[in-house]
Parts: structure tokens; C-alpha cells; sequence
């Protein structure tokens, strides 16, 4: 009976350990990211790499603690900070909305990116120039199979300008665009060489990343047509690191790194990790 009731102690303690957020690893940052959004996270080898790591790490050292990176699908990071009981934070170019606010606590945003979109050479000509940037209208997207990584805020746009949603202009919907989900950037990227779809809608710097690995394709900023008399105007949206609410401790400390890095500090590590430097 002794030892029945020892091994029926030994499993809820490991059970309660599991369940329990940080339990055994007090010491350790745990964050969850999708490997796939170079430069900010990707894969160099087996290991785990990019800005978002940098930054964590930096976070790590602050606070006298390991940062441990687990790639996961993009869509379930949210609600897996947001539980708290499988990681501490989330970093993975995440933009920041007010759905995501109401489940999660945001660091001071550290990036603005302008959604862009991929498509094979010559199959696509842009619009016109804002400054130094090429830009495609989002009128230009009617009718055309649009590839995005899942749950990104490419996604988001994506589906908001097809369905005509709330605060979005609807200027796909009836033009017989139709969204394809992937997994990742790269792979939707691929399903343009396929001739499963004709474009991607992704972040910048992904973009930029994929068309200089990959031959063949190119990409240019996705902007909205003004209204009379107005200039077009990109699709952006700022990036920022989460954490499960109420941990302030962490958030204060990724504040703190961001702080001292500063706009140079980051744009630094995106030269390095762009290979730029």
C-alpha cells in the first residue's frame, strides 16, 4: 500500500510539475516562435536563430537566466502565452492588435514593417515608386490565387480585403481572389514555382529574404490606391514581443533591452542576420 501510495505521489507531482508554467526551470526563459520569418527567426543547422533571438537573449542575460527557443505554429503561440503554462513569451515578428492585447501583455513595439507581395519575374509590374520603393496596387491582386503564412497579419489583410470585413476596404471581394493558408512563408513561396497560386503576401524583410535566396522571383510593397487627390500608402504594421500577462518582471526587462538597443541597435541586427554586414 506504502508503495502504491508513492508512485500515486510521485505522478501528481509530475503531472502538477508539467501543468504548472516554469516548473523545474525556474532559471530558464522559455519562448515559443515559428522558425520560418527570416531574419527575425529561422534556422541556421538545428539551431534556432535570428533578431528575435538576439533580443531574447540579451533578456536572458539581463535577468540571469537561459532563453530556450521552441519553434510551434505560428497560430497556437498567442494562446500558448497566453495560458502560460508552456512558455513564458512569444517572438516571432508578432504584430500587435487589439485581439491579441485582450489575451496577452505586448513589449514596446521594436519594428514597423510594410506587407509586400512575391511573385514570379515578369509576372507582375509595379505600380509606381514612393521614394526608392517599388510598390503593387492591392486592386492589382483581383482575381489572383494569394498564398499566406497562416494567422499572419498577411493572412489577416489578405482575407479582410476578400470578405469586404470591418475596417478593411474590401477591394477584392467579388473580384474571385482566393486565399491559400501555408505554413510558413517559404513554403507558400514555393507553391508560386508549382503554379499552385500566383502570388504571396508577406512582411518585408521575409519577403526581401525569400526572393534573394530563391531565383526567380521578385517583390514589391503592397500599397492601398489613395483616395481623389491622395497619395497611395503602404499596408504596415509594428512587431513586438509578448509575454503571458501579469509577468512583469519579464516584460519590464524586454523593454529595458529594446530601450538600450535602441532603433540603430535593432537595424543592426537585421543587417547581420540579412548577411548585409
Amino acid at each position: 500500500m506504502k508503495k502504491i501510495l508513492s508512485l500515486a505521489l510521485a505522478l501528481a507531482l509530475t503531472l502538477g510539475c508539467f501543468l504548472m508554467a516554469g516548473c523545474g526551470k525556474e532559471d530558464t526563459i522559455i519562448v515559443h516562435t515559428n522558425a520560418y520569418f527570416a531574419p527575425f527567426e529561422y534556422y541556421d543547422g538545428t539551431e534556432i536563430v535570428g533578431v528575435d533571438v538576439d533580443i531574447m537573449n540579451l533578456v536572458g542575460e539581463k535577468l540571469g537566466k537561459k532563453v530556450e527557443f521552441e519553434n510551434t505554429t505560428f497560430s497556437v503561440i498567442i494562446d500558448n502565452v497566453s495560458a502560460g503554462k508552456v512558455c513564458d513569451a512569444g517572438a516571432a515578428g508578432i504584430t500587435v492588435t487589439d485581439a491579441r492585447k485582450e489575451k496577452v501583455d505586448f513589449s514596446n513595439t521594436y519594428f514597423t514593417s510594410v506587407q509586400y507581395v512575391i511573385y514570379k519575374d515578369g509576372a507582375m509590374t509595379p505600380d509606381g515608386k514612393d521614394g526608392d520603393v517599388e510598390y503593387i496596387l492591392w486592386d492589382n491582386l483581383a482575381g489572383k490565387k494569394i498564398g499566406v503564412q497562416k494567422d499572419t497579419t498577411g493572412d489577416i489583410y489578405v482575407a479582410g480585403e476578400i470578405n469586404g470585413d470591418e475596417g478593411f476596404d474590401g477591394v477584392l471581394k467579388g473580384t474571385g481572389a482566393e486565399i491559400s493558408r501555408f505554413d510558413n512563408a517559404q513554403v507558400a513561396a514555393d507553391a508560386i514555382g508549382a503554379n499552385q497560386i500566383d502570388v504571396v503576401v508577406v512582411d518585408k524583410l521575409p519577403a526581401s529574404y525569400i526572393v534573394d535566396k530563391n531565383d526567380g522571383y521578385s517583390c514589391a510593397a503592397l500599397y492601398y490606391a489613395g483616395a481623389e487627390g491622395e497619395a497611395p500608402s503602404p499596408t504596415e504594421e509594428s512587431y513586438a514581443i509578448c509575454v503571458t500577462k501579469g509577468n512583469d518582471e519579464l516584460l519590464n526587462a524586454i523593454n529595458e533591452v529594446l530601450e538600450e538597443l535602441g532603433t540603430e541597435g535593432v537595424e543592426e541586427l537585421i543587417r547581420k542576420h540579412m548577411g548585409l554586414e
